[in-house]
């Protein structure tokens, strides 16, 4: 893995990257720790995978706490939150990487759930570590998201990804109504979205719903990022100024409308 972020730059921080057992979460869970974060790693049913990652990052001498946790279970997040509190005592980047929708068996309204009412729970949790950050600035919360979710009211994607698209954007916009009220309290908040990724669950999903997919998707777009360089504009989000629209635009954006 490359380093985005210069190594010793997070020196005393703490990171809870939530869905950080694999994927995105756990690439961006790694490069936080590169740059001397001691980092949170949150799954919920990838025990193994968090504890392995979690021993390749304590190899870089931070300190890593790993959680499991139901983020659609209150109970849960708030158990996950007092942990931390009891290992790091605050909060200083919270990466809202978790989300789903595609999956098999779950309830009708499980994509909101964990894509909207779930965010805004772990960041409710969350805020009084975050209002016990000493960096200097604030801590800061990164949202991660798709550009097929960022633009879908005017631009409309594939039939399989709606409902997910849709839910997401709910979430979206509900945290983005918190942040006057983040700011009052000195944490920051951005956006980061991406288009699809190569090598994700959802995109892996995505093609089995619909075959051929990502390829339409990359001929369009003239290339796509892989999990890992995905990964690295997410820790950046983390410490790199926010731009007036708190949006971080990740990759090709030349198909999509106006938010």
């Amino acid at each position: 893995m490359s380093q985005p972020i210069p190594s010793g730059t997070l020196s005393g921080t703490t990171a809870l990257v939530t869905g950080s057992s694999r994927g995105i979460g756990a690439d961006t869970a790694a490069y936080l720790a590169q740059a001397g974060a001691n980092v949170v790693i949150n799954f919920r049913n990838k025990a193994p995978r968090a504890e392995k990652l979690a021993a390749q990052l304590r190899e870089l001498g931070v300190e890593v706490l790993v959680v499991g946790a139901d983020l659609t279970d209150e109970a849960s997040v708030a158990d996950m939150m007092e942990q931390i509190r009891e290992r790091f005592g605050k909060l200083d980047i919270l990466v809202l990487n978790a989300s789903g929708g595609m999956e098999s068996g779950m309830g009708e309204d499980y994509a909101l759930v964990l894509n909207r009412d779930a965010q805004l729970n772990v960041l409710d949790a969350a805020l009084p570590l975050l209002k016990d950050s000493t960096v200097p600035g604030g801590a800061r919360v990164v949202f991660v998201t798709s550009h097929q979710a960022h633009f879908i009211r005017t631009t409309p994607t594939m039939p399989e990804y709606e409902a997910v698209a849709l839910s997401k954007r709910a979430g979206e916009d509900a945290l983005r109504e918190r942040i006057p009220a983040l700011a009052a309290e000195g944490v920051d908040f951005v956006v980061v979205s991406g288009d699809m990724i190569e090598g994700t669950i959802t995109a892996t999903l995505l093609e089995r719903a619909n075959p051929g997919a990502i390829a339409t998707r990359r001929e369009s777009a003239g290339r796509l990022y892989n999990v890992s360089e995905f990964a690295a504009e997410v820790a950046l989000a983390a410490v790199e100024p926010i731009a007036a629209d708190n949006t971080r635009l990740v990759g090709d954006v030349s198909s999509f409308g106006g938010e």
